[in-house]
């Protein structure tokens, strides 16, 4: 399947840019906090992202590319920007992340009865920015999770999540300093206008980003 491309809104000179895949968020005993994003499809074709915030406040974006870079700096908040080779792999439950510094495993669990109830929602309505808006509500029970808001001004993002698996095990380190054992994602990290659950988990996700043209 192709991926998805910039979906331009003839007449408002805005585009929307649509990502589906993975958001993996863990919380270390050091403080910092580790958000992963794993795209197979996306305007720029597959790639993965991670973003960080230490225990001082400190945000850090470390992308694969250039382009990559650029667009999702545009999008959230971040103190530093690194370019630097991404890879995931998986190995279910197992996942394995490198992002230049940062070394990061962890391993997920069985699904419970909100990932089931996720994944009974068929793909096309979750892609839908209107059923992100009706999830919205729901989802505010999760403390600091949103599912529609805006990072910066001119833009505008929904959230669908189609699957929920929390993760039961993790082990991070970054410049070779191990992190810490796994801890739940608190404080809030502060890149856009939402936050990860503070349980750590990997959530399946559709985003959509409307932005000037």
């Amino acid at each position: 399947m192709a991926p998805p491309r910039a979906g331009y809104l003839p007449g408002v000179g805005r585009e929307r840019l649509t990502f589906d895949g993975w958001i993996a968020a863990v919380g270390t005993g050091s403080g910092t906090r580790v958000v992963v994003g794993h795209w197979p499809r996306s305007p720029f074709g597959p790639f993965s992202d991670v973003m960080l915030e230490r225990a001082d406040g400190r945000r850090l974006l470390l992308a694969p590319g250039p382009r990559t870079a650029e667009c999702i700096a545009g999008i959230y908040h971040f103190d530093e920007v690194l370019v630097v080779p991404v890879g995931v792999r998986r190995r279910d439950p197992e996942w394995d992340v490198t992002a230049g510094p940062l070394r990061l495993r962890f391993v997920v669990g069985r699904r419970g009865a909100l990932g089931l109830a996720l994944r009974a929602v068929p793909r096309p309505l979750a892609r839908r920015p209107a059923w992100a808006s009706l999830a919205d509500g729901p989802a505010r029970l999760l403390p600091g999770v949103r599912t529609r808001g805006s990072s910066r001004p001119g833009h505008r993002q929904w959230y669908a999540a189609c699957d929920l698996r929390w993760i039961t095990a993790a082990a991070a380190s970054f410049d070779g300093t191990d992190l810490g054992p796994p801890a739940p994602v608190r404080p809030p990290v502060r890149f856009g206008f939402a936050s990860a659950p503070a349980t750590p988990a990997l959530v399946r996700v559709v985003t959509t980003v409307e932005r000037p043209a």
